[in-house]
């Protein structure tokens, strides 16, 4: 059975590192790259290759315009017909630079494929620098579509946390605290070191294009589909992305609804439910994935030993269910407390309210105050709505995750996903049930005595609360722009 692994990241070079181990360390192993920067040409230009070199290549025209769409229209095929030749143990899928592992996992399982591992590569040394960059993509000349309007910065945090395996490069800029920000931002990833490899020619451009022209002009070896007159992609943030590490007390900017981000959930533990309903339990370990048994290789051969940990993570197995429920902001595990190394994560957790204004007049204060924050939240005027708060780069974004689970009729619990039910346990109030404040902030050089001071005073105050949901539900929608209503 034909095994397949995504690696992904904007870190260019720790990516290409991370699929080169990869081809080196598992025999059979072949990688898919779609290289959508070649969009603007009307058509995105798949190359295939295993360790020796390229393979095979193509080009898969655009979808609707849109070169993400496109690369999911030529995906599943392609390793379809991998799967079907018998000859390859591992399909390595390479995503272009802004592409998020979470879509192409679940584009890869829906279709019955085996995918077994996801990975992002990561230079430490750049973690602060991205996820302070609140450029477009589209000004970096990494948008997936005309209509892509994600951040540098918030493609970055749902690349980082989607991914169970993080490649880190072996950079030699990085200090303690750059590693300290990452465990502390992602602090369930297995941290793999790529290790040394050779990269002369990491993808053949400079053997196999010479003389074709796709674009109207010579490939070269800078880049794939780089052209003469495009400046090569640095590993420097400064040059890559024009930033430099961020100063988190300046300005910033609530930024639009609507991005698709991830988050997760931590909490005290579970209180009782309220009368007449029963506090959900959190479901026991799952069992042993079966494919795990199942031969990596062609029909009966066996296979070949892998060569690094990263190859044995790659083909372990990936639940994109379970992936898909950590980064759903009612039910995820957010990281917990931590402080080392100059670098903070503070958990802010309360059973009341937020006053819509006093919130809404705090964002800019509040979402430049960490690299990265993220969780959920409850507005006093929507008490029944749980709403998702996702900040990096100086932007916020805010959107509805539908209600509370204490918001619904007992009938309906039998239709909510028991890591939905588990996740709500731990935050249940006798009195409000799951409704809460849930926010996480992690940075260096954290005001953590500042910030939640400022958080308090976002609360509703004791005569306001008293008065009661009637009385919430008239106070000023002040998140009305944000939430797109």
């Amino acid at each position: 059975m034909l095994s397949v692994a995504i690696v992904g990241g904007l870190h260019a070079d720790a990516r290409r590192q991370a699929v080169e181990r990869l081809l080196v360390d598992v025999p059979g192993a072949v990688a898919l790259h779609h290289d959508l920067s070649t969009a603007v040409q009307g058509t995105v230009v798949r190359t295939v290759r295993d360790r020796t070199g390229i393979v095979s290549a193509g080009e898969a025209p655009l979808v609707n315009d849109c070169a993400c769409c496109a690369l999911r229209e030529d995906l599943v095929p392609e390793l379809e017909r991998l799967a079907a030749d018998g000859l390859t143990r591992l399909a390595i899928v390479e995503l272009w630079d802004s592409v998020e592992p979470k879509a192409m996992a679940e584009v890869v399982a829906s279709a019955g494929l085996h995918l077994t591992g996801v990975i992002t590569a990561v230079d430490p040394a750049l973690v602060l620098p991205y996820l302070g960059n609140g450029d477009d993509l589209a000004d970096a000349g990494l948008a997936a579509a005309a209509t892509d309007q994600r951040t540098v910065a918030d493609t970055f945090a749902r690349q980082l946390e989607y991914a169970p395996v993080l490649a880190l490069a072996d950079s030699e800029e990085a200090d303690e605290e750059d590693r300290a920000l990452l465990v502390q931002l992602h602090p369930t990833a297995r941290q793999v070191p790529i290790g040394p490899v050779a990269l002369p020619d990491p993808w053949g451009w400079e053997s196999w294009f010479a003389g074709q022209d796709f674009t109207g002009r010579d490939f070269t070896g800078q880049e794939f589909a780089g052209r003469e007159d495009e400046t090569p992609r640095a590993t420097d943030p400064g040059a890559a992305l024009g930033t430099d590490r961020p100063d988190f007390e300046g300005s910033g900017r609530p930024g639009p609804a609507g991005q698709d981000a991830g988050d997760g959930h931590a909490g005290p533990e579970g209180r009782d439910a309220p009368r007449g309903r029963t506090a959900p339990a959190a479901p026991g370990p799952e069992g042993s994935d079966p494919a795990a048994s199942e031969p990596a290789g062609p029909e009966s051969v066996t296979p070949e030993p892998v060569g690094s940990a990263l190859a044995e993570l790659a083909l372990a197995g990936f639940d994109v269910e379970a992936a898909a429920a950590a980064q759903h902001p009612a039910c995820a595990l957010l990281p917990a407390e931590a402080d080392e190394c100059g670098v903070s994560t503070l958990v802010w957790h309360r059973c009341r309210p937020f006053h819509p204004e006093r919130l809404y007049a705090a964002l800019e204060d509040l979402t430049c105050a960490a690299a990265r924050s993220r969780g959920r939240f409850w507005l006093a005027d929507r008490p029944d709505t749980l709403l998702h708060w996702d900040a990096a780069g100086g932007a916020l974004c805010v959107e509805s995750a539908g209600p509370w689970l204490a918001s619904l009729p007992d009938a309906a619990w039998d239709m909510v996903p028991p890591v939905r039910r588990a996740a709500a346990a731990l935050d249940w109030h006798p009195e409000h049930g799951d409704c809460c404040q849930h926010l996480v902030f992690t940075s260096p050089g954290l005001d953590r005595d500042g910030l939640e001071l400022l958080l308090e005073s976002c609360l509703l105050t004791d005569a306001e609360y008293a008065a009661g949901r009637p009385a919430w539900k008239r106070l000023p929608p002040a998140f009305d722009t944000l939430l797109e209503v």
